[in-house]
This record gives structure tokens, C-alpha cells and sequence, in this order.
């Protein structure tokens, strides 16, 4: 008799993705290292092998970033139409709605983080890219007035694969109305911080996303105008392997700190302390 084959220590088999019951795990989708859903919950949708940030939902953000039962959303009445009639708009749209529970891809409103009033606006890449549309516009714009009108800082967490095509001009037209209400912020002297999540390119980091008083990213995240594919087409050579992340804009100069999502609330807390000192008579 072989006892080995009777005491032998046996193979233990591979564990994937496809092994694993639904709901129990998910996959790394940058090592894809097996991640179990409650582990994965608590280290706040970080990979504890490669440290890859995954994406989070708007409820998601807020609820790592604002003290608890602190936020009351503004603005949430606002949706958009269908001016262009545009094919399949209002089918994609309430599709978006039943995927994330919310009528936009962003939500704004006050808050209040580690103490410290705020206005605060976060983007929810599940609803259709993060597109910038009418109201998203709208919604970023009333948000940085009530900054301005209040004496409230402004926080904005973006994410957004850019101008929505389906409300074209009326799409294009929110980076200039952004941009025009950053700078009447800027005038009120009020404090306005972004923190750039993966990914933020296209019309939105062309108007408000950039124009922060400091700049903040998490850590990998795809940040800039054009993707790669885009950016090797225009230039005619390869691009850098690291092009256009959190890291290579921090290299060059485009972002002030990338910070890790753990640290995220506490580096916000310090950063609106100090700006909060350093501006004592905004209104």
C-alpha cells in the first residue's frame, strides 16, 4: 500500500475568482489578487497586495470622508432633460438611476468633516462615466456659490470620463460655467479644494477639476485631458508607462500631494484648518 497516498499531504487547489461564491470575493482588477468582500469593505476598496485604489460610489466617499449624518444634499431636485432627443439618452439614463441610486453623477451639499464646515460635491463614475451634462454643471456651480455666499470652503471630489455627448453645446458650455464660478470663489477668497479620483480627464479636468487652490490625488489614478491611446496618435511616439497617472502629474507639477484614500479625511482636515486660518474674514 502507498501510504502516501493515504497520509500525504494533498495539493491544495488554486482559489480564482470563478471558484469563489458570488458576493464572497472579488478580483483585484490591477493584480488580480483574490480580495474577500468583507476584508476588501474594511480597507476601503484598496488592495492590500498592490494597494490598487478601486473605484468608489458618491454614498461610498462620502460616507469615508464627512462626519456622520453631517451631509444634506442640495440640489438634488435637478435633472436633465433630452434637448437633442438624442438616441437612447433617457433609456441609458434610467439605467444609470437603478445602478446608482442617484438621479445625477454628482451629488453635492454641506457637510461638515472632522468638525470644519464644508461644501461638498462628489462625482459617481457609475453614472454614465461621471459625464458632465447640464445639471451636473449646474449642480458644481450652485455648490461653489453657496461657498462664496456662506463663507464655506469647497471640496470636490471628481471622477468622470468627461463632457457628455448626449446634451452637446449644453455639455461643452458647464466648463465654461465651472470655470467662471471657481473664479468668483477665488474672489471671495473662499478655500477650494479638489481631489482628483481615477479617472478625471476630459472636459471636467479642463474646467473646475484643475482649478483648485490645492490639488489632491489618489494614489494610480488616470488623470488628464486625452487618454493614452488619444495622447501616442497626436505625439507620434510612445508615451511614458506611468502617462497621465496621479503620479506623473504630481512629477509635473499639475498636483500639490497624492494622498491615500486612509489618509484622505485627515490630510482634508488639516489643509481646511490651515486655509480657514490663513483667510479669517471670508464671506
Amino acid at each position: 500500500m502507498n501510504r502516501g497516498s493515504w497520509f500525504g499531504r494533498r495539493a491544495r487547489p488554486s482559489r480564482t475568482a470563478s471558484s469563489v461564491p458570488e458576493g464572497i470575493a472579488t478580483k483585484c482588477a490591477s493584480c488580480g489578487e483574490i480580495l474577500f468582500a468583507r476584508d476588501f469593505e474594511r480597507n476601503q476598496k484598496v488592495c492590500h497586495k498592490c494597494q490598487h485604489h478601486h473605484r468608489l460610489s458618491a454614498r461610498e466617499r462620502l460616507a469615508m470622508t464627512v462626519d456622520e449624518e453631517t451631509f444634506v444634499e442640495i440640489d438634488g431636485h435637478l435633472r436633465s432633460t433630452d434637448p437633442l432627443q438624442f438616441p437612447e439618452y433617457l433609456d441609458k439614463r434610467k439605467r444609470a438611476e437603478e445602478k446608482t441610486g442617484l438621479w445625477e453623477a454628482v451629488l453635492t451639499g454641506t457637510a461638515a468633516i472632522e468638525g470644519i464646515p464644508v461644501v461638498i460635491g462628489v462625482a459617481d463614475f457609475g453614472f454614465m462615466g461621471g459625464s458632465m451634462g447640464s445639471v451636473v454643471g449646474e449642480r458644481v456651480a450652485r455648490a461653489m456659490e453657496m461657498g462664496a455666499a456662506e463663507g464655506m470652503p469647497v471640496v470636490m471630489f471628481t471622477a468622470s470620463g468627461g463632457a457628455r455627448m448626449h446634451e452637446g453645446l449644453l455639455a461643452l458650455m458647464q466648463m465654461a460655467k465651472t470655470s467662471a464660478a471657481a473664479a468668483r470663489l477665488d474672489l471671495a477668497r473662499i478655500p477650494y479644494i479638489v481631489v482628483l479620483t481615477d479617472p478625471t480627464t476630459g472636459g471636467v479636468f479642463a474646467s473646475y477639476a484643475s482649478l483648485g487652490d490645492i490639488a489632491l490625488a489618489e494614489p494610480g489614478a488616470i488623470i488628464g485631458f486625452a487618454g493614452r491611446r488619444v495622447g501616442n496618435q497626436d505625439v507620434g511616439t510612445k508615451l511614458p508607462d506611468n502617462f497621465q497617472t496621479s503620479e506623473f502629474q504630481f512629477e509635473h507639477g499639475m498636483i500639490d500631494r497624492i494622498v491615500p484614500r486612509k489618509e484622505m479625511r485627515s490630510v482634508l482636515a488639516q489643509l481646511l484648518g490651515l486655509l480657514i486660518q490663513a483667510v479669517p474674514n471670508a464671506e
